[in-house]
């Protein structure tokens, strides 16, 4: 990111990526979601509290060690464990759910998240046998040496790297994982674990997106473009679906943590920020601001800002006007 901030604590939808998919986590799972992190990484234990566990990675050696890691907090408590990444802030609770679902009614040693995308991704092969079990993960630089190299890479289901695994037999095959020479030294990968489960012909499960956006990261500014416009798209749709009329959704701004009511009509260039609440039967733009404020029924606002405000019922702003807690200026 070259950045001075940690990289999950970038925001998408108004919202640090983090705190995205901890809310996933936190409506799936039974106990607080457990956070590997690295020592003295205060920012993250500021912003979920006494919500979360913390456990310290003090090397960064590789996804199956930061799992590992882990093991002193959960261990004989949960008899599964699902393991995400802090960047991919577009997965939802329903697929984790789905995912702990399929582990336990298949009795599976790993369920693992996969997406049909496309054959040029940088993310590993799911490779199935003739009865479609999953036999292995190839990741890309390694197919690149097999002899069927072609055929590997032009397999279009990948792997997301989320895994939902039994407890019990996580933690007896993580100290067994092969160590492996990466950019940084030697890492531990998370991914070796569906090897092992196949070489002990155990059951591996894939559990495939609906949406395939629900498996984008961002670890570059420029992949945070992309995971931003994917989660703008997935935010206006559900409005649209529910009545409210986005005159360009391509140029309409809603986060998480807004309500909007039926029938209001969101004009372009239109930002609605923070914890907002608007009102049924609003027209709201074009060129208008409003964060973190209430929003009656029938208001119209147009060209203005409005911000720690609160608007009665059928009131008309702008255009040209700065509302600021219950303060109205021209601008």
């Amino acid at each position: 990111m070259q950045s001075r901030k940690q990289k999950i604590l970038h925001e998408v939808g108004g919202r640090p990526m983090a705190a995205h998919v901890f809310e996933a986590a936190a409506a799936v799972a039974d106990l607080p979601p457990v956070l590997v992190v690295a020592p003295g990484e205060e920012a993250i234990r500021q912003l979920f509290g006494e919500r979360a566990v913390y456990v310290e990675q003090p090397e960064q050696l590789g996804t199956g060690h930061a799992t590992r890691m882990a093991e002193p907090v959960l261990h004989g408590r949960s008899d599964q464990v699902l393991v995400t990444y802090g960047d991919m802030p577009l997965l939802r609770a329903e697929t984790m759910r789905r995912m702990a679902q399929a582990q336990a009614e298949s009795g599976a040693a790993v369920a693992m998240l996969s997406a049909i995308g496309d054959p040029g991704s940088s993310f590993g092969r799911v490779v199935r046998n003739k009865a479609g079990e999953v036999v292995e993960i190839v990741e890309v630089a390694e197919a690149r040496q097999r002899r069927d190299a072609t055929k590997v890479l032009a397999i279009s289901e990948l792997n997301v790297g989320v895994y939902c695994f039994a407890a019990g037999w996580l933690w007896d095959q993580l100290p067994a994982l092969p160590v492996r020479q990466a950019r940084n030294g030697q890492e531990y990968y998370l991914t070796d674990m569906i090897g092992l489960a196949v070489q002990q012909k155990q059951k591996v499960v894939a559990v495939t997106l609906d949406d395939p956006g629900e498996a984008l990261g961002a670890g570059t500014r420029a992949e945070l473009v992309a995971v931003e416009k994917a989660f703008r798209r997935r935010a206006n749709d559900r409005w649209l679906a529910a009545g409210v009329t986005l005159v360009n959704p391509e140029t309409t701004y809603i986060d998480q943590t807004v309500t909007i009511g039926q029938d209001s009509v969101i004009w372009p260039n239109t930002y609605l920020q923070g914890v907002t609440v608007i009102g049924e039967g609003c027209v709201v733009g074009p060129n208008v601001i409003i964060r973190d404020s209430q929003v009656g029924h029938g208001c119209r606002i147009e060209q203005a800002v409005v911000e720690n405000a609160t608007l009665a019922d059928g009131e008309n702003i702008g255009p040209f006007a700065h509302v600021r807690g219950h303060m109205r200026a021209s601008i």
